[in-house]
């Protein structure tokens, strides 16, 4: 049986964001994530793609700009009805809607044309203004980091 998550810690240069994991939504992104979190896969990575007013994309912990992901296979999508608006965070993936792996972003803003064609799987709740401050740029010049991510 898989292990039962709530909370994912996200440590930035400025300090900890705290995520609200939504297994309810989609439990097997959530599992995922927490999974690679745990494994320390997501420490040093960088926000690889941040745009104003829309949203900050990072978790690329292959090759660190937004081509690749784990090793662990692709998930099946799992769609939901929860708006993307600010604080949200979603699965990236490529145009197959089964091909979110390891990438999500957090919305900055609403982002409601996302609604069902991403899997959103959490939100912030503590620690938003981090995520607003990170550098912008596709990529940023000098990318803001995750430090470590946890969860719990």
């Amino acid at each position: 049986m898989a292990d039962t998550y709530s909370t994912l810690t996200m440590t930035l240069d400025g300090g900890d964001v705290t995520i609200k994991l939504r297994p309810d939504l989609a439990p097997n992104h959530v599992q995922r994530i927490a999974e690679l979190a745990n494994e320390g896969f997501y420490d040093g990575v960088p926000f690889h793609r941040v745009i104003p007013g829309f949203m900050a994309q990072g978790g690329d912990g292959g090759n660190h700009n937004g081509t690749g992901g784990s090793s662990k296979p692709n998930l099946k999508q799992e769609f939901n009805k929860e708006p993307h608006v600010r604080g949200v965070c979603s699965m990236a993936r490529t145009m197959d809607p089964n091909s979110a792996n390891s990438q999500f972003f957090i919305c900055f803003d609403d982002a409601r044309f996302l609604d069902g064609q991403y899997t959103v799987w959490g939100e912030v709740t503590e620690g938003m203004e981090l995520i607003d401050a990170l550098p912008k740029g596709e990529p940023p010049a000098n990318p803001g980091k995750i430090v470590t991510m946890k969860a719990q």
